[in-house]
C-alpha cells in the first residue's frame, strides 16, 4: 500500500492577527484565560506542522486599550503607549504557551526592551521565520494613533506574508452584528472597496487601505472553531475572504 500523501500548505508564510480580547476566552472580562491560550498555541502548532511559516500580532484590549473607557481623560499618546505595553504582556504569554507545546518562538518589540524581547529588525524577523520559529510582533509599530490592525498589515508586508488571517469571535464578516441581529447576512467574499464603502468592521480603514494598495488578502475566521487555522493553511474555504 502506498504511503499516504502528506498534507500540503497553500501558503509559505502567513500572519495571524489576534485581538487582545481573544485571550479572555469565554469567561474572563480581564486578563488572560490560560486554558484558551493553550488551545490557541495548539492550533498554531497544528498549522505550523504543515511546514508553513507563521508570524502573529496580538492586541492588548484584554488589559488596556488607548481608546477604551478607562483611557478617557488621559493624554492619547500616553494611553496608546500603555496599550502598546499591554500587547507586550500578551505576546510574552503567547510565547510561553507556544514553547510549552514545543514550538520555538521569538518576540520582537517595536519598543526597545531588550531584557524581555528582541527589537524589531525586519531582516532578523524574516530570518527567524526561515528557521521555522513563530515570530510574535509586539508593541504595534511603536507609534501612537495606529492600531494593532495597522501594525498587522504593515508587518505582514514587511516580512512578505502572503495573507493576513484575522481571528475573531464570529465565523466571517456580516452586514451587521450577528450577536444582535439573527438575520445578519454573512459574506463569503468581499473586495477592499466593498469593506470600506459598507463600513464593515473588519479592520480599521488604514489597515484595509494598506492591504488594498499592496494586494494583500485577508481572511476573517472563527478563532474558537477547532482546526480552522490548519484548514485555511491547507487552502480550504473558511470564513470570509477579502481581496481584489
Amino acid at each position: 500500500m502506498p504511503a499516504a500523501k502528506k498534507p500540503r500548505a497553500a501558503y509559505d508564510r502567513l500572519l495571524l492577527k489576534l485581538s487582545g480580547e481573544a485571550l479572555l476566552g469565554s469567561n474572563k472580562t480581564f486578563g488572560i484565560d490560560q486554558s484558551f491560550l493553550q488551545y490557541l498555541a495548539r492550533e498554531i502548532k497544528d498549522a505550523r506542522s504543515l511546514g508553513i511559516e507563521i508570524a502573529a500580532v496580538v492586541g492588548g484590549g484584554n488589559i488596556f486599550r488607548g481608546v477604551s473607557d478607562s483611557a478617557k481623560g488621559m493624554d492619547r499618546v500616553s494611553a496608546d503607549h500603555m496599550g502598546m505595553l499591554a500587547t507586550v504582556i500578551n505576546a510574552l504569554a503567547l510565547q510561553d504557551a507556544l514553547e510549552n507545546e514545543g514550538v520555538f518562538t521569538r518576540v520582537l518589540s517595536a519598543i526597545e526592551m531588550r531584557e524581555v524581547a528582541e527589537p524589531f529588525i525586519r531582516r532578523r524577523a524574516i530570518r527567524h521565520m526561515e528557521k521555522k520559529r513563530v515570530v510574535i510582533f509586539a508593541a504595534g509599530i511603536g507609534n501612537p494613533y495606529f492600531s494593532t490592525d495597522t501594525a498587522a498589515a504593515l508587518r505582514a508586508m514587511e516580512v512578505k506574508a502572503e495573507i493576513i488571517l484575522k481571528a475573531t469571535k464570529v465565523d466571517g464578516i456580516y452586514d451587521s452584528d450577528p450577536a444582535k441581529n439573527p438575520k445578519a447576512k454573512k459574506f463569503d467574499r468581499l473586495t477592499y472597496d466593498q469593506v470600506l464603502r459598507k463600513g464593515l468592521k473588519v479592520m480599521d480603514a488604514t489597515a484595509i487601505t494598506l492591504c488594498m494598495d499592496n494586494r494583500l488578502p485577508i481572511i476573517v475566521y472563527d478563532l474558537k472553531k477547532k482546526g480552522s487555522l490548519r484548514r485555511i493553511a491547507q487552502g480550504e474555504r473558511v470564513g470570509t475572504l477579502v481581496k481584489e
